[in-house]
């Protein structure tokens, strides 16, 4: 965590970076977390499709307090808005698109991501959990993952050279965003693609557990602001 910016603005910048990785018309799956503030800053050019694991096509942004109804609600549990031309169907329905490789892109939150492109991101050995959820599905079934996470949790790595805890998806991950920087997963390793401009690469090897190789040129993380 960046010692300049707090965990909100930290949040911001990290949603405000993944929402310029969509392209009109994609259909996309995001987590709760970080991953549901994306919609948040998506161009209004750019025209994405949310799908939700308990079945609906279309969703639209939260409703605001003291709006919306119990019975329109996102996977998270959280009363949703519907979206002109939105559509609801069964959970099978639902998972047989994920299923079937119709979701271009899913973005993640993690407890884990590693160097290979594995994730764990849902359970903690000993913690009561109320389930997995959609997760093992859609890190198989989309086109793309991606991983929105703060580079550390009480100054505890989360990219990490091997995930010990279990695993969600084996070598499923495209690309991670965190507020120091964005990374992709290849065949050869996590290759740092994007450095945020208030930090430097010594931070970031400090900061990461996991061996990366730094994309020449690099480039400064896109969209992120800093006063000064």
């Amino acid at each position: 965590m960046l010692p300049n910016i707090s965990v909100d603005e930290a949040k911001v910048r990290i949603a405000k970076r993944v929402a310029m990785e969509f392209k009109d018309g994609d259909v996309a799956n995001l987590g709760i977390g970080i991953p549901s503030m994306v919609m948040d800053y998506v161009p209004k050019n750019v025209r994405v499709i949310l799908e939700t694991e308990n079945g609906m096509l279309g969703m639209g942004p939260m409703a605001k307090e003291g709006e919306g109804t119990s019975d329109i609600i996102g996977a998270g549990g959280v009363r949703v808005t519907v979206l002109r031309g939105g559509s609801f169907f069964s959970s099978d329905v639902s998972f047989g698109l994920i299923r079937g490789g119709h979701i271009d892109i899913t973005v993640l939150g993690t407890l884990q991501v590693d160097q290979e492109g594995n994730i764990a991101n849902w359970m903690i050995p000993g913690k009561l959990i109320p389930g997995m959820g959609g997760a093992m599905d859609l890190v198989t079934g989309a086109k793309k993952v991606f991983v929105a996470t703060l580079h550390t949790v009480k100054g505890r790595p989360k990219i990490v050279k091997r995930c010990s805890l279990p695993l969600t998806g084996k070598g499923v991950v495209n690309k991670i965003f965190t507020e120091m920087g964005v990374f992709e997963v290849t065949s050869e390793g996590l290759v740092l693609l994007e450095i945020a401009p208030d930090t430097t690469l010594d931070d970031l090897r400090e900061h990461t557990d996991a061996e990366f190789v730094v994309k020449e040129p690099l480039e400064t993380m896109k969209g992120v602001e800093v006063d000064g």
